[in-house]
């Protein structure tokens, strides 16, 4: 096994560990920084995959932005960051079924797809898929309106975030 191999094993141990432990953890500060460190293990898979473009995306969309966010609403909207209720409901076994079945049927959807084993083909020299992708989400014919939406509903949402913890009506006082 090469060193690559062991780290991509231990990275992804964590991932998955870290994101077992986002949703079985009863504190919900502790949930979301369990998130921030599987989220984190994705960005180092990507960086193993020779990916740096997308590992740095990783970063700084989903740790930077999101998770942050997500931490700034919980702080703000509970007062109270335990969670007192049951940790699972009655009918846990079905959705635990059903996670079964899902993955059964991927694995035999693709047992036999080739195309899990072939390679892409290699990029011309000169191609800059930084500068293309950084067109793509500018250009009017691409992505530009679906990144500006995705910034304006974060930004709503942290306004959200506020106007809940601090409205004397929402019956959370904020203190």
């Amino acid at each position: 096994m090469t060193g690559e191999q062991i780290t991509f094993l231990i990275v992804a141990l964590v991932t998955l560990g870290s994101g077992l432990m986002v949703v079985t953890t009863r504190n919900l500060v502790h949930a979301a920084l369990w998130l921030v460190a599987t989220l984190f293990g994705v960005a180092v898979t990507y960086a193993l995959l020779h990916a740096s473009f997308l590992a740095v995306v990783q970063v700084v969309v989903y740790i930077g932005a999101i998770a942050i966010l997500f931490i700034f609403a919980v702080m703000l909207t509970r007062k109270d960051m335990r969670d007192q209720g049951p940790q699972m409901n009655r009918n846990w076994w079905f959705g635990a079924l059903l996670a079964v079945l899902t993955f059964g049927g991927l694995y035999f959807l693709l047992q036999g797809w080739t195309g899990l084993s072939k390679t892409a083909a290699a990029l011309p020299s000169g191609f800059d898929a930084v500068g293309e992708l950084g067109n793509a989400l500018v250009s009017p014919d691409a992505y530009v309106l679906p990144f500006e939406v995705a910034s304006v509903l974060l930004v709503a949402a942290l306004v959200g975030a506020v106007y809940v913890a601090f409205n004397p009506h929402s019956g959370n006082s904020g203190k």
